[in-house]
């Protein structure tokens, strides 16, 4: 395995209800993103169908099983390409339906993630929250944990999978245009507090008289910003992260004088609210 590892943070701008048009885009944009020698290949949330959904009713014809006819798809180019890709799409499971993310290699589907944290906004009104754990897939890339969109809001989610070794968490996003704080300040927060590369990727356009904010951002786990996107362009944005970078947590300013750790300096024995539903004391 490389320390070395190359992201594509693709923005593209999905036609709501066009599965097979979105698919072959996001084919050919993994085509493109491979020939510039990326390995890690992040497209936005529901890339594969729309999001500003009416229903639940609308939406299920839609919807694919995981595996299914777009992974199976994406899986035979990852073969192809020798690459790993992130992408956003809607899920059926019997009478169940999710917001849901794959992550698919060389070796066909490697992980897939249920949107967990759902707002009122768009298809999340319509679907189950999601009934997984976080977790975190091993690859030949490194380490790699995935979320989607508003989960970002909770650090839980990122901390988890931090602290089941992920080096890269990927994200999925739809943010519209009024959520710009989020790319702006929380994304590279979640990074630093977590000592982990974060891949966060919106889509850009109109859909349904919802405009998106695109704004997708790769940042390294020092929180600095690697690549950002613009507000309504399609494009590729790229960063080269290292996984050591991502595995010492330890900061060391002036040994033995000044040095802290994120994960070991964490008490965990004093943070039982974090899990009480009921810990939430709204002021009189």
């Amino acid at each position: 395995m490389s320390d070395i590892v190359k992201i594509a943070a693709v923005q593209i701008d999905p036609v709501i209800t066009k599965n097979e048009v979105n698919l072959e885009k996001i084919l050919l944009w993994t085509a493109k993103a491979a020939a510039e020698c990326a390995q890690l290949i992040v497209f936005p949330e529901c890339a594969l169908t729309g999001y500003v959904f009416n229903s639940r009713e609308e939406a299920l014809p839609f919807m694919e099983t995981i595996p299914g006819p777009a992974t199976d798809r994406l899986a035979d180019l990852c073969r192809e390409l020798g690459v790993h890709v992130v992408f956003g799409l809607l899920e059926v499971d019997g009478d169940r339906c999710y917001n849901a993310a794959v992550l698919v290699g060389p070796q066909g589907m490697v992980g897939k993630y249920r949107k967990i944290h759902l707002p009122f906004l768009g298809v999340d009104r319509f679907v189950d929250p999601g009934d997984g754990p976080f977790q975190m897939h091993r690859t030949p890339v490194g380490n790699i944990g995935m979320h989607i969109c508003y989960d970002c809001n909770f650090p839980e989610s990122c901390r988890i999978m931090a602290l089941q070794g992920a080096d890269i968490l990927a994200l999925p996003t739809n943010w519209p245009g009024t959520r710009g704080h989020i790319p702006k300040y929380v994304v590279n927060t979640r990074a630093l507090e977590n000592k982990v590369h974060v891949v966060a990727v919106d889509r850009v356009g109109v859909e349904r008289g919802v405009r998106f904010l695109g704004r997708s951002k790769i940042a390294n786990a020092w929180g600095d910003t690697l690549a950002s996107g613009s507000a309504r362009k399609e494009e590729i944005l790229y960063g080269e992260v290292s996984l050591a970078q991502a595995r010492q947590k330890r900061l060391v300013v002036k040994p033995g004088e000044f040095e802290v750790d994120f994960i070991r300096d964490r008490r965990p024995e004093l943070y039982g609210d974090l899990v009480r539903p009921d810990a939430y004391q709204p002021p009189a």
